[in-house]
């Protein structure tokens, strides 16, 4: 049996050693919505996360799934050879690529985080190269 290779750079999750977390998020979202977690067990960004969300994040194309505000952002991480060990938050796409070109496996850490409610999710993670090259 053959699987059908997804085509295009389009869909989360469609290149090589992507990992997307939208079905965990889905399940968090659906027990917050019965009442089986609270919302200060969802909206819990720590303040260092809050900081960089502030300074070095871009803005999201969808509402707050909690306080449903246009304040949701996303930080985006990078981790690999020569960076700092709690990774570097990158806003341009300039300075990914320029990361994505040199050498060494850089991997791309995405989290919405909401500026009001401090609601935060994994988004997804990929390996900066491959998904810049797709």
């Amino acid at each position: 049996m053959q699987f059908v290779r997804p085509h295009g750079s389009g869909r989360p999750g469609s290149t090589r050693g992507s990992i997307d977390y939208r079905l965990a998020r889905r399940r968090l979202l659906r027990r917050y919505r019965a009442g089986e977690v609270d919302a200060a067990d969802v909206c819990d960004a720590q303040r260092e996360l809050m900081r960089v969300a502030h300074a070095a994040s871009i803005p999201a194309r969808h509402r707050c799934p909690i306080c449903s505000e246009r304040a949701l952002r996303i930080v985006r991480f990078v981790f690999g050879p020569r960076l700092p060990s709690g990774g570097r938050a990158v806003t341009s796409d300039a300075e990914m690529a320029r990361l994505a070109s040199r050498a060494g496996d850089h991997r791309c850490y995405e989290v919405e985080v909401c500026l009001d409610c401090r609601w935060n999710h994994l988004q997804s993670s990929y390996l900066l190269a491959e998904e810049l090259s797709a």
